[in-house]
């Protein structure tokens, strides 16, 4: 039942995009120029990263997804528009003559990570920005808002686009970067992970004390829910039950950590998509948590099915 639920949710996603590319190999030797491995690449992948990554978790889980950001317009943006279409993702990218697409490069040898090289650019104007009136015309086709911030420039106006879904009642699921959370006030739901929460509100020694400073950031801003991930600790959900500030831990799911990259994505996708279909923000946060432990059995920014999702149960 909750499967067919998911189908019929359709979540906006927005913010920065990025191409994830992956070159696997074998290492047979070290370089004589340096005492680095030298590797023979045998396979090359490329996968939608940032945002984009978002939508595709989104979609993954069977739900409609819309992305809407910008990319350059350069080899590596025409690639995500291919993927973008190939996922059924619903393309809502810009193209900027004035920007680099930012891309990810991840070099993999016997399983492991060996380097990642990053080629991107800050932009020196907000294109989103000319975009609000197209934001707009598009939040009454959705039932959420996903904002994902990786502080590359593409939500500088981030205040505008929650206060505009706030007026139409969607909600809005923002995954937070850098110090200055006063610009996702007035969202429902924030979602940091314990250093970046540290970031914002100083260091705790106590259980009681985090909770303390949890909500009153989240009673500062004006959030619906604050939900912190802790890693090997779980995800502790801070919101208000009946009036009256209320916290929900949950244990990390125990399996094998393969790679951690893009987790964060999955973890706010899930919760976007199990929100939009109805469902409570505890037992959203439950299956994102369940989410969460399984692509961390994955390499690379990865994605799980509702298949996956509900294999030990609804």
């Amino acid at each position: 039942m909750l499967k067919e639920q998911l189908r019929q949710s359709r979540v906006l996603v927005v913010g920065d995009v990025m191409l994830d590319r992956y070159w696997f190999g074998d290492v047979e030797r070290i370089s004589p120029e340096a005492p680095v491995p030298v590797v023979r690449i045998q396979d090359i992948d490329e996968r939608l990263g940032g945002a984009a990554n978002v939508a595709r978790n989104i979609t993954a889980l069977g739900a409609s997804s819309v992305l809407m950001g910008v990319v350059g317009d350069d080899e590596a943006g025409l690639r995500v528009h291919e993927l973008i279409a190939a996922c059924g993702i619903g393309d809502q990218v810009f193209d900027d003559t004035q920007a680099r697409t930012t891309v990810k490069l991840r070099v993999i040898g016997r399983q492991q990570q060996l380097l990642r090289a990053d080629f991107e650019s800050l932009p020196d104007h907000e294109v989103l920005i000319e975009k609000l009136d197209q934001f707009k015309a598009l939040l009454p086709g959705v039932k959420a808002v996903v904002l994902s911030d990786y502080g590359k420039g593409g939500l500088l106006h981030i205040e505008e686009m929650i206060a505009a879904a706030s007026s139409q009642n969607v909600m809005t699921l923002v995954d937070p970067k850098g110090d200055d959370y006063a610009r996702y006030t007035g969202a429902t739901l924030l979602t940091p992970n314990r250093s970046e929460f540290a970031q914002v509100v100083g260091r705790w020694k106590t259980e009681a004390e985090m909770t303390e400073k949890a909500h009153r950031l989240r009673h500062e801003l004006r959030l619906g829910h604050l939900l912190v991930t802790r890693s090997e600790d779980g995800m502790s959900l801070y919101t208000l039950r009946d009036g009256q500030p209320a916290e929900v831990h949950v244990a990390a799911r125990a399996r094998e950590v393969f790679d951690v990259s893009g987790a964060g994505d999955t973890v706010i996708a899930t919760l976007a998509v199990l929100l939009a279909a109805g469902e409570p923000v505890v037992r959203a946060m439950e299956l994102a948590n369940r989410a969460g432990g399984i692509v961390v059995g994955k390499l690379g920014t990865a994605t799980v099915t509702a298949e996956e999702l509900f294999a030990e149960g609804p």
